[in-house]
């Protein structure tokens, strides 16, 4: 039982399963009903790992129904499994295929699952996710403004003005939401206390990173995708370069590192001297956004306002 693997392909209105290495595949319907078939089917299995792709936000709910029930739950980066399709010859391509692949990339990496946010969490993930929305089609009418002819810049006025009134909505509603968890506020404070860490970064990072302060340095770097991997062959190396990960919360860290590097003293500092070694600007700064997630792990884990001393 114990190496049991269960891979999942999740769409729109149905999931492929496959389980390893009995070499079993069904289908339920992604909905209620076939959530709690599906729960039914693989619990009496005892799976070591259930695993499925992270597919537009179609999967959350699977994920949802799979670890409340208990079972250990992965999702992981689609980008992978197709690497790892690649190198093991696997071209064709069918929903119960890439269910099977997912199993088998499973089997062969052991991903680490981690509990799931909670539903507070996943309600605060879509309010932070929709205000990024929002900010994003506001940025997008401006760059229209600058192009357009009078009539149509009336009525770019009229939807900026509108999408201004919702993000004040949505602002108030993340506001409320954490004003109003003793918990989040006071991970809120903790974070708002690194200069270079304001209320948006703080929430982005609370709903987005659930596990900051839960994990070793090099494990979260990772989740943010701010661990550097190195291309070396032979006597050959090659640049070190970051990825994958949370772009979400990756780009919150950068944002903050920008302002870290001017008003943060220990970073500010940091910053220099590796600009001073001659180290490019923007590698500089991928650096000082790690040793900012690292520095928001540790207030997080010791429960300590950041001090400079």
């Amino acid at each position: 039982m114990d190496n049991t693997i269960v891979g999942i392909d999740v769409a729109k209105d149905r999931l492929d399963v496959a389980v390893r290495p009995s070499g079993e595949l069904f289908l339920v319907e992604r909905n209620a009903g076939g959530l709690e078939l599906l729960v039914e089917r693989l619990k009496p299995l005892a799976p070591a790992l259930v695993v499925l792709e992270a597919t537009g936000g179609f999967e959350t709910v699977v994920a949802a129904a799979l670890g409340a029930a208990g079972l250990p739950v992965v999702v992981v980066n689609p980008a992978q499994v197709r690497a790892f399709a690649k190198a093991i010859g696997q071209r064709a391509k069918t929903d119960p295929i890439d269910a099977a692949v997912i199993a088998h990339f499973a089997q062969a990496t052991r991903p680490e699952p981690r509990p799931l946010p909670d539903e507070a969490t996943r309600q605060l993930a879509d309010l932070v996710a929709r205000r990024r929305q929002i900010v994003e089609m506001i940025g997008a009418e401006r760059q229209r403004e600058k192009r357009a002819t009078a009539r149509i810049k009336k009525s770019i006025a009229r939807l900026i003005k509108a999408l201004e009134k919702e993000l004040a909505s949505v602002n108030g509603d993340i506001d409320d939401a954490v004003r109003g968890s003793p918990a989040w506020r006071d991970k809120e404070n903790l974070l708002a206390s690194v200069p270079g860490i304001g209320p948006i970064i703080a929430r982005t990072l609370i709903a987005d990173l659930p596990e900051l302060g839960a994990l070793d340095r090099k494990k979260i770097a990772a989740l943010a995708g701010l661990a550097p991997f190195t291309r070396q062959s032979g006597q050959w190396k090659g640049r070190s370069f970051i990825g994958g990960g949370r772009s979400k919360v990756r780009t919150a860290l950068f944002m903050g590192a920008m302002t870290a590097r001017r008003h943060n003293p220990i970073l500010k500092a940091f910053f220099g001297r590796l600009v001073a070694a001659g180290k490019p600007r923007m590698v500089a700064l991928i650096a000082v956004a790690r040793k900012l997630l690292t520095i928001l792990n540790a207030v997080l884990r010791d429960q300590k306002p950041w001090q400079t001393a």
